[in-house]
């Protein structure tokens, strides 16, 4: 790497901006009053934002503004007035999850970086090139990644690297958690997340017997917090160009004390000298707060049971006298900018003061020198006066005084020429970062509407079913209703390259359905591998087409000439905004799956012909690269269904995946919509789908009974699914 390695902190509100800049931050990331996955940070208020801007750019330091929640379609219309002040005024980059928001951006304020956040899931060079190509400038990794990875990922595509090192880990991928959600409301996706993977939780079935050992070991779900204070060598020889701090909720002595710390050891590597770290420092790490200690996180491990909590987990503070000393140090300093000046004061000539920051320059005059008829000023007094800088983020640092004799200026004349000239240097170094707004707001497409409905197509929509396991396909391979049929490809026998795969496609086709391969819900670098080594043998078995859940697997497809039609966006892609549906057009990506987190109204306000519902089926509430299995068992590489069981007796159905080493988190009910069923054909979408995870074949003889009810108009609620849920149908989230 030859560019310098960026040390990025958390700004949750002004004072910890100012306290972090402090503490050597190379750039900061903060959010407005809107749109940020911190919802419940302090965060800035619009002038707030301009004037941290300002005081960044004086430092010579960057700002990064966190767009990086998922946007309903009204709040699309107003994201040009909130960021186009931001835009002139030189905001450096947006941080942005939502398909919809990259767009708008991109086609609204084009010299406006765009970074890709970790909500977006990229755990590949697939995904990281795909993002690039659509005009992305950094990739933020998820917290999942060794370094492995990201080396890949650099060398492959050489992209901008972000990645965290310090702070809180989700026991999720982030941006695949719906568990806050479904449970109460609170989405992750819209920087709401009530963090119920804290709370305790008891392992079932068959890992009883080794939880039962370990009956106070009730928090699986907490990881530790990170620290990859040792890995600062090896993660910029990875290719990693930004080290990003967790901790827009936390308070300004932990952010700064975390900052300064990851400085002194950046600054020491990029010095070529010996790099160790202190034991002291390390300390000061844990006692300015941690959750239960440390992990070294996912950089050479894929998972880990000393990476768990387990226990209550707290975030205490070890040592007070480090808060204070840290609040001193960072947060009561001002730390203003040096600047030196030259005051001209000659009789007959107008004041002239010049003042210099860096290469930059400013140069003011102001009232005529008079030539003194009393008591002339002394150089002490004009200095004094001359010296006051107030709440500017400059402080003079050398004023060379040049003047005639016995002359007289008024003081206010004085302070007015200051004054002047602090604006002007202001002015001049800011300006360098301003931007016109050339582009004006578009004029929105007219999107379907209540007043269109009358012209949507109330017809059947296609029905298609995805299964999970072999015996699941049988079953529903001999219903006559299903169109299309997902199979998941981790049900097939990977270890024999798919030997069952091709007379699987051709069962579909003898029963007059399509066949579609469900690809994994994650593709890390392994699970690509695999794929790309073996796709000529999957190809060849003539599915019609492969749902993805991510977009490695979009960009995968695409380079193995996949066409594009044939693709099915799963509801892991998110699209919440008729931005985002036009986004993913723009991708070619025209079969997607209709959001799971928004409710009726909404989606009415979305033109759904394009996009699959879910009608049925127990929804993912968590995809993890831990194991429960693991964490409570050991690991045996054996595949299986267990159970979360909750404080209030709930159970989560859990599916380990071993081949690619990640559990499945179900909710806790199956979402059931049949009872919706004319609603659901008010939103026209092209298709519904039944999916199926733990069901039996009686079970699914059941659903589909109920399927067919709820076409022929008669439902019988009192002989309906005792436990169901309606997601968010009906409630939304906030």
């Amino acid at each position: 790497m030859t560019t310098k390695t960026e040390l990025l902190a958390p700004a949750g509100s002004f004072e910890i901006l100012t306290a972090v800049l402090n503490a050597g931050a190379d750039a900061v990331y903060a959010a407005g009053t809107r749109f940020g996955a911190r919802a419940y940070a302090s965060n800035f208020t619009d002038q707030e934002l301009l004037s941290a801007l300002e005081l960044v750019h004086i430092k010579g330091r960057k700002l990064y503004l966190t767009v990086n929640t998922l946007l309903k379609e009204e709040e699309i219309e107003s994201l040009y007035q909130y960021l186009c002040p931001l835009y002139e005024a030189g905001l450096d980059a947006v941080i942005v999850q939502d398909f919809g928001v990259m767009r708008f951006v991109k086609n609204h304020f084009p010299d406006l970086p765009i970074h890709a956040s970790t909500q977006m899931t990229i755990t590949g060079a697939y995904g990281a090139k795909f993002l690039l190509d659509q005009g992305c400038s950094r990739i933020v990794t998820a917290r999942e990644l060794s370094l492995e990875e990201i080396s890949n990922i650099y060398k492959t595509t050489g992209a901008e690297i972000e990645s965290f090192v310090h702070g809180a880990l989700c026991y999720g991928y982030s941006g695949q958690c719906l568990l806050s959600s479904m449970i109460g409301g609170r989405s992750g996706n819209r920087g709401r997340c009530a963090q119920p993977c804290r709370l305790s939780y008891e392992v079932l079935g068959h890992l009883k017997s080794a939880a039962s050992k370990r009956s106070q070991e009730n928090f699986p779900l907490s990881l530790k917090d990170l620290c990859a204070i040792h890995f600062i060598p090896e993660l910029v020889e990875c290719g990693v160009h930004s080290f990003k701090i967790e901790g827009r909720m936390k308070q300004a002595e932990y952010a700064a004390g975390v900052t300064s710390i990851y400085r002194k050891y950046i600054d020491l590597y990029e010095s070529g000298r010996t790099f160790q770290v202190e034991k002291t420092d390390y300390q000061i790490l844990l006692d300015l707060g941690s959750r239960c200690g440390f992990t070294e996180g996912y950089f050479k491990n894929q998972n880990g049971r000393d990476m768990v909590t387990l226990g209550t987990p707290s975030h205490a503070k070890r040592n007070d006298g480090l808060q204070e000393r840290m609040h001193r140090l960072y947060v009561e300093t001002k730390n203003k900018e040096k600047i030196n000046g030259i005051l001209r004061l000659f009789p007959g000539e107008p004041a002239s003061l010049v003042l210099q920051y860096k290469e930059v320059q400013a140069e003011v005059s102001g009232d005529v020198v008079q030539r003194a008829e009393k008591q002339p000023l002394l150089e002490e007094t004009i200095l004094e006066k001359i010296k006051k800088t107030g709440n500017t983020p400059f402080e003079l640092q050398h004023m060379t005084l040049q003047m005639g004799e016995n002359i007289f200026l008024p003081v206010r004349a004085l302070n007015q020429l200051r004054r002047a000239g602090m604006k002007k240097l202001l002015d001049t170094v800011t300006d360098r970062y301003r931007r016109n707004s050339q582009i004006p707001p578009r004029q929105r497409e007219e999107k379907f509407s209540a007043k269109k409905e009358k012209n949507r197509k109330h017809t059947s929509p296609r029905l298609s079913v995805l299964t999970e396991t072999i015996e699941q396909f049988q079953a529903v391979l001999n219903q006559p209703e299903p169109q299309r049929i997902y199979l998941e490809a981790f049900i097939l026998d990977r270890k024999h390259g798919f030997s069952e795969w091709k007379e699987l496609v051709k069962q579909t086709h003898d029963a007059g359905k399509e066949c579609y391969l469900a690809l994994p819900y994650l593709f890390r670098m392994k699970t690509a591998a695999w794929f790309g080594q073996r796709w000529n043998y999957i190809a060849a078995a003539g599915a019609d087409g492969y749902l993805i859940r991510n977009l490695e697997e979009l960009s995968f497809l695409k380079e193995m000439g996949t066409e594009l039609s044939c693709i099915q966006g799963d509801y892991g892609l998110y699209g919440t905004s008729s931005e985002a549906f036009q986004a993913m057009a723009d991708f070619s990506l025209n079969q997607y799956t209709l959001p799971v987190e928004l409710n009726f109204r909404e989606l009415k306000e979305l033109d759904c012909s394009g996009g699959e519902m879910l009608l049925y089926g127990f929804q993912p509430v968590m995809l993890s690269a831990q194991c429960l299995r693991k964490t409570m068992a050991g690991c045996d590489e054996k595949e299986g269904v267990f159970y979360l069981k909750d404080r209030y007796g709930k159970l989560f159905p859990v599916k380990n995946r071993c081949e690619d080493c990640y559990n499945i988190i179900y909710n806790i009910s199956p979402l059931a919509l049949f009872h919706q069923w004319e609603n659901i054909q008010r939103l026209a979408p092209a298709g519904v789908r039944l999916s199926f995870t733990i069901e039996n074949r009686q079970e699914i003889e059941k659903i589909f009974h109920y399927f067919r009810q709820a076409e022929e108009k008669t439902l019988d609620r009192e002989k309906y699914l005792k436990n169901f849920t309606n997601g968010h149908f009906k409630r939304g989230v906030e």
